[in-house]
Formats: C-alpha cells, sequence, structure tokens
C-alpha cells in the first residue's frame, strides 16, 4: 500500500526530522501520508476485493474509509499504550515530557491537554476529510484519536504488566499482551559468528536502537564502545547497516548490521535500547535489565513503564554519550534489585498468549 519508501524523499533525511524535531509528528502525518491517501485508499480498496475482515494500524489513514465504503467487518489495532491517550494513566510525551508532572492535579487537566492537541493535529487532516467529501462517507472523528479505534474491535497487543485497562480506554479494546516476532533465523555464518563470540567470555553488552533510528545514529556507537570499554564489559552492537570497512573494532567488541533479538537478548548482561514497542516487548522477554535510550515518539512513555517494573533505567538519547552510558550501567548493575525484577517479568509473560488471543478474537469477526 503506497506511499512506498522512496516516494517519501531521502530516507536519512526523513528519519531525522521525525526523530530529532519536535514536530515529527506533525510531519509524520501531515508530509509523508497525506499527500498519499488517495493512493493509499486505491491500493487498499483494491486488496480488501472478497476479503472477510480488515485488520488497521493506528497510522493507516484509509483503512476505516475503506471498511466503511465496503460494509466490511474491521478491527483495528494499538500498538503502545500511549496511542490510547488515556487521562487516567497518560502518557509522557517525548516532545513536552513536563506535561506528565500535571497528572498529580487529577484527570481533568489531562483531559485539557489532549482536547488541545486534537485542535492542533486537526489541521492537519484536511486532505482526509476532503477525500471523505468525495466519497460521500461522513465525517468521522479525528483520524489520530477516536477515529483510529474500530467500534467492533481494538487490540491492545501490548502487556498489561506495562499498562492496565482504564475506564477512558475506547470501547471493545481488548488487552491481548505482547504478541512478538522478530523475523527469520539466523544464516548458518552469522550464528555462527555469534555463538563463538557469546562463547567467548563474559555476557555482553546488547546495544540496538530498533529499526528506524538506529540509521541515524551518528556516533552512538563510538560512545556505547567507550562506555562498555570503561566499565570493562564486552559488547555486541546491532547497527542496522554495516559499520564502514575501514573502521576496526576491539576483541571485546562484534558489529552485526541486524539480529533476532530473541536470539541475543537472552544471553546480555544488559540490554541498552531506544524502547520501540517491538524491541521493549522481546527485551522484557528476555529477563535482562536495560537501559533505555528514547528517541521519539512513544519511546519515553514505553521507557518509563519499563523503569515503573523496577527492570530499567532511563537516559534520554541526546545525553547518550560516554560518561552518562557508562554513570547508567554501573547504576544499573551496582544492585541486584534490576536483574532480579527482570527475571521475575519475564516469567510473568510467559503466560500470556497473546497472538492466539487476537486471532481467536478476530475469527470470531468473520
Amino acid at each position: 500500500m503506497r506511499p512506498a519508501a522512496d516516494a517519501l524523499g531521502d530516507r536519512i533525511e526523513v528519519l531525522r526530522r521525525l526523530f530529532t524535531d519536535h514536530r515529527g509528528p506533525e510531519y509524520l502525518v501531515r508530509n509523508l501520508f497525506m499527500p498519499h491517501l488517495r493512493a493509499s485508499y486505491d491500493d487498499l480498496w483494491r486488496a480488501t476485493e472478497g476479503a472477510d475482515l480488515l485488520v488497521t494500524h493506528p497510522i493507516a489513514f484509509a483503512g476505516p474509509l475503506v471498511a466503511e465504503k465496503r460494509g466490511m467487518p474491521w478491527a483495528s489495532t494499538v500498538l503502545a499504550p500511549l496511542s490510547l491517550f488515556s487521562a487516567i494513566d497518560p502518557p509522557l510525551f517525548a516532545a513536552a515530557p513536563f506535561l506528565y508532572s500535571i497528572r498529580r492535579l487529577g484527570v481533568t487537566p489531562y483531559r485539557w491537554v489532549f482536547a488541545l492537541a486534537k485542535r492542533v493535529a486537526g489541521s492537519w487532516e484536511k486532505p482526509l476529510h476532503a477525500l471523505r467529501a468525495e466519497l460521500g462517507i461522513p465525517s468521522a472523528r479525528l483520524a489520530q484519536f477516536e477515529g483510529q479505534y474500530s467500534p467492533r474491535l481494538n487490540l491492545a497487543l501490548f502487556s498489561p504488566l506495562i499498562a492496565k485497562p482504564q475506564a477512558d480506554w475506547p470501547a471493545n479494546t481488548v488487552l491481548c499482551g505482547f504478541p512478538r516476532y522478530d523475523g527469520s533465523p539466523l544464516d548458518p555464518g552469522k550464528q555462527g559468528e555469534l555463538e563463538a563470540f557469546l562463547a567467548a567470555g563474559d555476557p555482553p553488552l546488547v546495544f540496538g536502537l530498533g529499526s528506524s533510528a538506529v540509521l541515524i545514529a551518528d556516533d552512538f556507537w563510538d560512545h556505547a564502545i567507550e562506555a562498555a570499554q570503561r566499565i570493562k564489559r564486552r559488547a555486541i552492537l546491532i547497527t542496522g547497516a554495516p559499520l564502514p570497512s575501514a573502521r576496526r573494532l576491539a576483541p571485546t567488541v562484534r558489529a552485526f548490521d541486524s539480529l533476532p533479538y530473541s536470539a541475543v537478548f537472552p544471553h546480555a548482561a544488559a540490554i541498552v535500547h531506544s524502547g520501540g514497542i517491538g524491541t521493549l516487548a522481546q527485551a522484557l522477554a528476555s529477563g535482562r535489565p536495560q537501559l533505555v535510550v528514547p528517541v521519539a515518539f512513544d519511546q519515553a512513555d514505553n521507557a518509563r513503564r519499563a523503569v515503573v517494573l523496577g527492570c530499567a533505567r532511563v537516559l534520554p538519547f541526546k545525553k547518550a554519550t560516554a560518561a552518562p552510558l557508562v554513570r547508567e550501567l554501573e547504576a544499573l548493575f551496582g544492585t541486584d534489585e534490576y536483574a532480579t525484577r527482570a527475571v521475575a517479568v519475564a516469567s510473568e509473560l510467559k503466560r500470556e498468549t497473546a497472538a492466539i488471543t487476537a486471532c481467536d478474537l478476530l475469527e470470531r469477526m468473520t
């Protein structure tokens, strides 16, 4: 479904605007998705011909339009607690972390915050309202807020360990748990290299920045290597792309452009990651302590929730130079509490059957 990545411009420049500008969410909606909305609708219309059910992502803005126009069953998904915009259990917004402090004043101030956010974000959706009018579909709620949720089934695809159901969640929201998946098995060569390194010494630190921020990491890997060496720990870097061929790494460091997290996280001394919800799910399931370095979007809120669980510490990505990394890692290893809580959390996650729960619910709709 369009837009294809190459239609959005230079990938690195796009990612920098998304992750380093406080107006990243506006850029995402106004500049990357709304100009291609009609193309998205046309592609999805063809894809749903003869389909029994449509399941949408929060920013698949054409999805609800297609479902309404076809009169077909539609289920929505929510990948992280932030997307539920609960005033009872409010999120920590990366662009305005100070707002979280007003929660102690009660629920009402956060309702005002969301009302203001809707007024601001509403102007970003003018092309969507125009397409609705063209298709003869009555104007609906804001696609970025209430409009993203199906009235029949909204699958919350995260664990109740990080967010409990709240009275102000959308109707027909079902909390499923984390449906973890991280790709195909390693090829034999990379598998052998990983196993050999793991067997050659103590458990390493594992550094990774997910699937997007990893491409604008800049000198983060230099800081990660320096921090690991200063605290005398081995390290694995998951860099998203090969490091420059001229870069020579110490024998205590290995760099992989990609690894399935489930293959490496359980073998880590600690995991340093950016807090994307998929990465967080794998890190929590590994039973290893974490240092979360959130960059943008839902990552700061996910990091806060990991801290509440007692298995993680947080250091904002823009502050993640060598000395702060050393300080936070030493604090992480300075007590057994983080490791103990990490094992306990992983044990609880083993009881979740998220994918089965979600699939059963979807099958009942068809």
